[in-house]
Parts: C-alpha cells; sequence; structure tokens
C-alpha cells in the first residue's frame, strides 16, 4: 500500500509516495548477493601451515564471498562473467583481452568476510555469510564452473583454513562483482 502526499513548493505542486508499513507487514531483509573481488595478478599465491597450497603466475586472483540464497546460476555467471573479463593489456596496452585469451590462470580463495556488515558498532557481522557447508559445496562448484570455462585447472586456497595471501596486483586492477545487480 502506498500513502500520497501533496506538498506546494512555491509554483510547484509535489506528489509524493511513500510505502505504508503495517505491524502485519513482513520484515524487509538484505538483497542476497553472491560477491567476488578479482585483482589481475603477475604473480599470487596461497600459503596454509607454511605450505604453499596455490600459485599462478600472470591471470586472476578471486575472493568468492557466497551467500544462502546464492545458487547454480550465480555460479555460471560469475564464472563466465570472469574468464572473459576484458581487462589484460592487447599490445597496444589497451585492457581489451580475458584471462582466457591470454591462457592466463585463476587463484580462487573462498572468503565470507566479503559480506561483513559495519553498519552498527565496530565489530563486523558476518550474518549474512552463508553456513559452511552450504558454502563449501558452492565454492566446489565454482571451482569446477571456472575449470570447465577456462580450459584448465584452477589454483585454490582450502576452504575455512587460516590462509596468508601474497598478491603482485598487475595495474593495479582490482573490480568487485556482485551476481545479483550483474555489475
Amino acid at each position: 500500500m502506498f500513502d500520497f502526499c501533496f506538498r506546494y513548493s512555491g509554483r510547484l505542486l509535489l506528489i509524493l509516495y511513500r510505502p505504508i508499513l503495517y505491524a502485519t507487514s513482513p520484515i524487509i531483509k538484505y538483497k542476497k548477493i553472491m560477491r567476488a573481488v578479482i585483482q589481475r595478478v603477475s604473480t599470487a599465491s596461497v600459503t596454509i601451515d607454511g605450505m604453499v597450497k596455490g600459485s599462478i603466475k600472470t591471470g586472476l586472483l578471486v575472493f568468492m564471498g557466497i551467500e544462502e540464497a546464492d545458487g547454480e546460476e550465480d555460479i555460471t555467471w560469475l564464472s563466465n562473467k570472469m574468464v572473459n573479463l576484458r581487462i589484460f593489456d592487447d599490445r597496444y596496452k589497451v585492457p581489451n583481452i580475458s584471462v582466457k585469451d591470454i591462457q592466463g590462470e585463476i587463484l580462487l580463495i573462498s572468503q565470507f568476510t566479503l559480506h561483513a556488515a559495519v553498519k552498527k558498532g565496530n565489530r563486523p557481522s558476518y550474518m549474512r555469510a552463508a553456513k559452511p557447508d552450504f558454502a563449501n559445496l558452492m565454492y566446489e562448484k565454482m571451482i569446477l564452473q571456472l575449470e570447465s570455462d577456462l580450459g584448465k585447472p584452477v589454483a585454490t586456497g582450502e576452504f575455512g583454513a587460516d590462509m596468508k595471501v601474497s598478491l603482485l596486483n598487475d595495474g593495479p586492477v582490482t573490480i568487485l562483482i556482485d551476481t545479483k545487480q550483474k555489475e
């Protein structure tokens, strides 16, 4: 339901709409999104307990955050977008070619902290991040989808582990992607 409000401002009559919320109205929730931070790198690696788990040379370092509402369509869309994103320089030094075109590599890291909510207080809340069982399943599906789209194995971290990530950002080029807004 909407309430209409008329305001007269000088010679202009404004008609404003505002939603009416009743006590029985459903609670409005956050918009659910899968997030990815993509960095163009010259080199990147992930170390767990002093051992290198995954490393790449030229390619993409991707941090991925998952929510409960994320699904197969988010994985398919995001994988295709990452593999075909034209952020590598062509021979004219114009970012016009993809990681797939240069036969580059991808290092994928699961990172629930991408869904931190910091609106209240100084301690981030991670309530919007998916539960570990679901998030791990989606992470594994993303690995398979990326390997299929890229045509080669993808380097990874270890889900839930304390990881040390090293990178040499090339550019720097860092892009945030949101699967629901498709931007």
